[in-house]
């Protein structure tokens, strides 16, 4: 594959008041490297995302918890102490010497954690006991992989202090030096649960029809915007997820219309999943009917989609129209060197989906780059 081939996605594009030199970028990837318990950023964390920093390109942070209550991994990192804006702003200034451009993910895990992790019982839109009773669903906590927690639905009153979270997590995000944020409203988190009908059976302002159970959406989107300009922040949305138990009657009408919302906001970015992953697992994308495709027409904004691309069909995606940005997520992991091997059409290392999540360095930060690699075959004097 020569760099011609490729040529669309090495072309500048606009996000905001950023011009990107390029348009292959790095997705939030929950690592669980964090410091456990506390969130605080870690020694491998910084080698992790300055090694995959590339001159003009845009990087997400992993999901980051805006309180101790958002929570939803124990080896995930946090936004909302001042140890954790000082242990990110080590990374964004490793991240920006290279000429990168730094987003944080703001997540509130919502139902998807469990007690041993935010010390109170989860939250989220509505009471679901066949959740927490399933063996399928489990998250990291302080003795491993287990079922989550049984949860509680938020009440009315308590929405408000859920946007005070969001508002300090985003005035954090300032201080530790990153370009924008994006709001984690995807895989089954606490934006989700109250979007999608499936977990939403609320019968107050924030259930019931589509505009309300688009209103917490709606309303963090506008307490970011307040911090940030509407400019710098991002949404990513999985129209078509079921990941985490999640699941619409109607995702093509509930997901066009939060589109034609979002896209009066001026936003820096749409950030979609596309159909064919769910979680960390490729399906068949004849499994669901929303993908960037349609709701790019929608949405006049820039569009990142993500999920299961390969160089040629990220390029095939922007030369389309489709999107103007391809995510490439388990790409990255094993090539911290990426947007140079879809440039020059260089061999991709294959990952290894057995560390993806783990605490150590292997499978995190020992992947090499291409030059690493060929300089491994040379003779030695």
């Amino acid at each position: 594959m020569g760099i011609n081939v490729q040529k669309k996605l090495f072309t500048p594009v606009q996000i905001g008041p950023i011009t990107l030199k390029h348009r292959v970028v790095m997705p939030p990837i929950s690592r669980l490297r964090a410091q456990p318990g506390t969130g605080i950023p870690s020694d491998l964390q910084l080698d992790y995302y300055t090694q995959r920093a590339s001159d003009g390109g845009l990087m997400i942070t992993e999901a980051t918890a805006i309180a101790a209550s958002a929570r939803g991994y124990y080896h995930a990192p946090g936004l909302y102490a001042d140890e954790h804006v000082a242990g990110w702003k080590r990374i964004t200034d490793a991240v920006h010497a290279k000429g990168a451009y730094f987003f944080t993910q703001l997540w509130h895990a919502g139902r998807t954690t469990h007690v041993s992790i935010t010390g109170s019982q989860p939250v989220t839109a509505s009471v679901d006991p066949t959740y927490w009773a399933d063996p399928s669903i489990v998250v990291d906590t302080p003795d491993g992989f287990r079922q989550t927690s049984p949860h509680r639905a938020l009440e009315t009153a308590e929405i408000a202090s859920i946007l005070d979270q969001y508002r300090a997590a985003a005035r954090n995000a300032k201080k530790a030096g990153f370009d924008g944020v994006e709001l984690m409203a995807a895989n089954g988190h606490l934006i989700d649960q109250f979007l999608q009908n499936n977990t939403n059976k609320r019968s107050d302002q924030y259930g019931g029809t589509v505009e309300n159970r688009m209103r917490l959406l709606v309303e963090v989107v506008q307490t970011l915007s307040e911090v940030w300009g509407a400019d710098r922040v991002g949404v990513r949305l999985a129209p078509s997820g079921t990941f985490n138990g999640m699941g619409d009657s109607n995702p093509r009408a509930l997901f066009r219309s939060v589109a034609e919302r979002l896209d009066g906001f001026g936003l820096a970015y749409l950030h979609l999943i596309e159909p064919r992953v769910k979680g960390g697992e490729t399906i068949a994308e004849a499994q669901a009917p929303v993908a960037a495709q349609e709701l790019s027409k929608i949405f006049k904004g820039p569009v990142i989609a993500a999920g299961g691309f390969n160089p040629e069909t990220a390029e095939a995606s922007v030369v389309n129209g489709d999107a103007s940005l391809i995510a490439f997520g388990r790409h990255f992991i094993a090539n911290p060197d990426l947007p140079r091997r879809i440039e020059l059409g260089l061999r991709l290392n294959p990952y290894d989906r057995s560390t993806f999540y783990g605490y150590t360095a292997r499978g995190y930060t020992d992947y090499p780059t291409y030059e690493t690699s060929l300089q491994a075959l040379l003779p030695t004097s």
